[in-house]
């Protein structure tokens, strides 16, 4: 089993909101947004939203992807500042979520609300072979783009 240490930073952190699954068969946690009062998201802007916790993963063959989550980012054009939020094994301060309101219209961000999710995925630390010359494959002879668009 992966433990992963977490630590509540604010008391506006409610038990019940500290990062869950929503399904049995959800693979991501939701993120909450750790606000006192709501917060309006101008079209085309970005901010950075405090969740009120921190992890440590201390396993360095682990780190944690924020992502966002799907429903917001197509229905309601939010999706994170970042794209993709890299969680290192040994960071242990404050999760913080980038947010971009790509939409034409004025979001509001409101205290507790799902506003991404965290992934926790393996790391695969390779060692690298300096070489002279790679033994070319059929897909290396055609190159970047070589299949076409459909």
């Amino acid at each position: 089993m992966n433990k992963i240490e977490i630590k509540i930073l604010s008391n506006h952190i409610k038990k019940n909101f500290l990062p869950n699954y929503s399904t049995i068969g959800s693979s991501g946690l939701d993120l909450r947004a750790c606000l006192k009062e709501k917060i309006k998201l101008k079209s085309q802007n970005t901010i950075l939203i405090p969740t009120g916790i921190a992890i440590y993963i201390a396993n360095p063959n682990i780190t944690a992807l924020i992502l966002p989550r799907s429903g917001l980012g197509h229905k309601k054009g939010i999706v994170l500042g970042n794209l993709v939020g890299l969680i290192d094994s040994d960071y242990q301060g404050e999760l913080m979520i980038s947010i971009w309101n790509r939409s034409q219209k004025n979001f509001y961000i409101y205290p507790d609300a799902r506003v991404a999710q965290i992934v926790f995925v393996p790391i695969i630390r390779p060692h690298f072979s300096l070489v002279k010359d790679f033994h070319l494959t059929e897909r290396a002879q055609k190159g970047f783009g070589h299949s076409g668009l459909s």
